[in-house]
Parts: C-alpha cells; sequence; structure tokens
C-alpha cells in the first residue's frame, strides 16, 4: 500500500512535470485543435475519425491499455483502461467528447476556427473550451502521472465520444451492449465550466435534459407570386411563425399542455443553495451583451430559471427569400429548429411525443406539418453528499488555490443520466471551460490559468481518490 507521504511525493513530481512540459503541451493542444472535428457536418465525417485515432494513439502511448477504436451508428467511440492501482482501488470512468460544434459564421472569427491561436493568455479555436480542450487535459494529467511514479494512483477507465454535439445518439446503445467496459465506481465527466473567469472552480451537481426537434410547414407545391395568390394561399412562414408564437406565454412559459406535469419543484434548501451563490445580474447582461435579463417565470429568480427550470427556444427559422433586394413570394415551405431544456423528473420520450402531437394539433388544415425528433436527452443529478464529492472539492482547491462552489448546470450531456440508468454510476461534474469562453459561438477560448490549474487539479484528484477504497467511494 502506498503511504501518504509517498502519494505526497507522487503528486509533487507530477505537478513539476507539468510545469516543465506546459510549453510542449500546449503545442500538442495545438495541433489537436486543429483537426476540425465537427460532428453535425457530413463532410468532415474523416475528420472526426481522424480525431479519434488521435485520441487512441495518444492513450497508447501514455500505457493506457485495450485503447480502442468502436463504430457506433454515426462516430465513432474512444474506450480504453488501466487497472493495476491494486486491490481495493477505486475505478474511476472519465468521460469527454472530442466532437465540436460547427464554426459558423465563419466571418466573426478573428482567426479561422482550427488555426489556434494564443493571445491575452488564452487559445482561442473551436473545441478549445468545449470540450477537446479539456479531454486533453485528461491525457495530460495521466502522462504526468505515468511519467513520473509509472502508474497512477487510482484505476482509469476512459469514455470518449464524437457525437455530443448531435444529441450522442448512439450512446444508450452502446452502454448498454459494453458495459464490461465502462464499469466504475464512479465517473467523472469534464464537460462544464468553472464558476467565473477569476479562477474560481465549480463542482456541477445537476444537468438539464433535452429535447430538439424540426418542425416543417408544406403549402403550396413551389413558391407562388404574393400578388396573385396573396389573400388565398395561406403563407406557411406565416402560419409557423403564429404556430411558435404560441409556444410561450407572456413570462416564456412552454404551453404545450402536460410539459410542466412532472417538474420537480425546488427544496427550500436547494433556493437557499441558489441564493448563496454569488451573481451579478447586471453584469451577467453586460457580458451576454442584452439589455436586460428576460422577466421569465414568475416566481423564480434568474439564477434558479438558468439552470433548474425548463426552457424553450427557437434555434433556427428559414424559408422564402432571404437574397439581396426583394422578391414578392408566398414560399412553398418555411421551416425551424426548436428544443426545449428539461429539468428532473421530466421524461425527453414523452416530451417528444407531447410536441409533436401538440404542433400538428394546432396546424391550420390549409398546410401540412412535419415535425422530426432530431434528439433528447434525460436531467441528471448528483447528491451533494455523495463520497466523491469532498473529495473532488479538496482536489479543485488544491489546483486552483481556491475552494470550488457547487452548481446546477443549465447545458445538457445526456451520457450523465444514461451512465445512472443502465449502470448505477453517479457523476462528478468537474469542467475547466471559462464560463465567458463563447463555446458554441465564433472566437471560442479557454485560458491558459484554466488549463494549467486543471491539470494540476486532476493530477490532485487520482490521489483524491486513489486514497479511497472502492466501497468508501461508492459510498
Amino acid at each position: 500500500m502506498t503511504s501518504q507521504t509517498d502519494t505526497v511525493r507522487m503528486t509533487d513530481a507530477a505537478l513539476d512535470y507539468l510545469r516543465e512540459h506546459q510549453d510542449q503541451h500546449l503545442a500538442q493542444l495545438d495541433a489537436f485543435l486543429s483537426i476540425p472535428s465537427v460532428s453535425a457536418d457530413p463532410e468532415r465525417v474523416a475528420d472526426v475519425r481522424r480525431t479519434a485515432e488521435w485520441i487512441v494513439d495518444e492513450l497508447s502511448r501514455l500505457g493506457i491499455e485495450r485503447a480502442t477504436l468502436h463504430e457506433t451508428s454515426h462516430h465513432p467511440i474512444v474506450t480504453g483502461e488501466w487497472l493495476k492501482a491494486g486491490d481495493g482501488a477505486p475505478t474511476v470512468l472519465v468521460y469527454c467528447h472530442y466532437d465540436v460544434q460547427p464554426a459558423d459564421p465563419l466571418e466573426e472569427w478573428i482567426r479561422p476556427p482550427f488555426e489556434p491561436r494564443h493571445e491575452n493568455d488564452r487559445v482561442y479555436a473551436r473545441g478549445a473550451g468545449d470540450d477537446k480542450g479539456q479531454l486533453f487535459m485528461h491525457l495530460k494529467a495521466v502522462e504526468a502521472w505515468m511519467k513520473t511514479a509509472g502508474r497512477l494512483p487510482v484505476n482509469l477507465r476512459f469514455f470518449f465520444e464524437g457525437d455530443e454535439e448531435v444529441g450522442s445518439e448512439p450512446i444508450e446503445q452502446f452502454i448498454s451492449d459494453h458495459a464490461e467496459l465502462l464499469q466504475a465506481d464512479v465517473c467523472v465527466v469534464s464537460d462544464g465550466d468553472t464558476f467565473d473567469d477569476e479562477g474560481t472552480p465549480a463542482i456541477g451537481h445537476g444537468l438539464r435534459g433535452i429535447a430538439y426537434w424540426e418542425v416543417k410547414v408544406h403549402g403550396p407545391r413551389q413558391d407562388v407570386h404574393s400578388g396573385q395568390y396573396g389573400g388565398g394561399v395561406d403563407n406557411p412562414a406565416n402560419v409557423l411563425v403564429r404556430m411558435l408564437a404560441s409556444l410561450t406565454d407572456a413570462d416564456g412559459r412552454f404551453t404545450v399542455p402536460g410539459f410542466y406535469d412532472d417538474v420537480r419543484e425546488l427544496t427550500d434548501d436547494e433556493r437557499a443553495a441558489y441564493a448563496s451563490l454569488p451573481f451579478d445580474e447586471r453584469a451577467w447582461a453586460d457580458e451576454t451583451g442584452v439589455a436586460q435579463p428576460m422577466q421569465g417565470e414568475a416566481g423564480y429568480t434568474l439564477r434558479e430559471r438558468l439552470s433548474a427550470r425548463p426552457t424553450f427556444d427557437v434555434n433556427g427559422l428559414w424559408g422564402g427569400y432571404s437574397g439581396e433586394g426583394s422578391k414578392t413570394i408566398i414560399p412553398a415551405w418555411a421551416a425551424a429548429k426548436i428544443s426545449t431544456r428539461l429539468v428532473p423528473d421530466q421524461d425527453h420520450r414523452k416530451i417528444e411525443r407531447q410536441v409533436v402531437d401538440h404542433l400538428k394539433a394546432i396546424a391550420p388544415p390549409t398546410v401540412r406539418v412535419e415535425v422530426k425528433v432530431i434528439h433528447g436527452g434525460a436531467p441528471a443529478l448528483t447528491p451533494l453528499d455523495h463520497p466523491g464529492v469532498a473529495a473532488a472539492a479538496r482536489a479543485l482547491e488544491a489546483g486552483f488555490g481556491t475552494a470550488p462552489l457547487f452548481q446546477r448546470s443549465g447545458g445538457s450531456v445526456p451520457v450523465v443520466a444514461a451512465l445512472d440508468a443502465h449502470l448505477g454510476i453517479k457523476t462528478l461534474m468537474v469542467g475547466f471551460a471559462n464560463p465567458t469562453g463563447n463555446f458554441h459561438a465564433p472566437n471560442e477560448w479557454m485560458s491558459l490559468r484554466n488549463i494549467r490549474d486543471g491539470m494540476a487539479s486532476l493530477v490532485h484528484l487520482w490521489a483524491e481518490l486513489g486514497a479511497m477504497g472502492a466501497d468508501e467511494l461508492r459510498g
């Protein structure tokens, strides 16, 4: 058994390694970010695969065993494992995703999105924070332990997917088919952010779910002259806009019948926890570039609405003529992409059916409405008294020099709920991206400070979890 003194010595050696190889690691990160792994773009299929192969090669180089690229119904999944920490040592599953969002609009990037630039102590590139930068940090933390101690203090399994940004469709089937590759005492997910940009780390203990649809309203068989047919042919764009407008009330609440039936209300303790977090609404609005926050649901604070309440959004809207000048037509069709963020205990499959049925019910008989479910995922919560939370808090404080705050995320990571549902694995959500880092937007960035302190935190995390027994970690 490794003594506490030996663990401290080995941890310090791994931290020294990270400092000594910082420039080399940043150059490797740039190479990783340069691969355009856009999962939504059919023309990037080969690049997504090349990214998965890059990860397999890197895991193998680090001494991770059974590093494997698995074919799925869409993009590959990568797994690997190192299980030599000794009898009774806990096993931790590490999850990140290597696919990235499309870079559009390209003209708003200062430099091409897959040509990383370093400026103002930041790395700018698509995927810098979401999520390739964070995946890379896990690889380097492992490298630091393996190059200095020749071993890890905890058993690690790796689970990296290439479909998170398009809904993680292959995930549940993969978990069901390959449970033996994923069994662990706890999962660590790094696909989130710190509490602020000033170096306050965070532990996420909740994620919203998601449901996503494409709606298409069909009218005449082709575009027709608005002068000849206006007043007689119902305009699909007009119909679509009316339908979408009817989906929310004045407070932003979703109007689909039954949508709120299963929403778990916040407890008094949860509301007190939200109230205790530092939050400046004016600064938030300024950073976002809006005049002020929307009014939102009555009875809930902005902070609560951002992560603990369901939402509805139109994500895209198109149809008809959008070129220069005018073209007076009634378009043959109009379409939109819409989504909801869900909270415990909403079932995304139930919500998907409700919305499809509702949209078809409210459509006038003058048009034909087509609704396609794109993807969905369940919400998730990790109890704050889970044994791994305290260990993660100590590791983050050691890495960042500041105690972490605890928060629920407004985003969605479908794998978290899937691992809990299929394998009973709870998740520690330890993210390192900057909250204002423009993920999903032009000029995405991550601070070098968060990269450095995040890698150090992961080195400490493996030591902290390795000091626990498997039974203790499972609780």
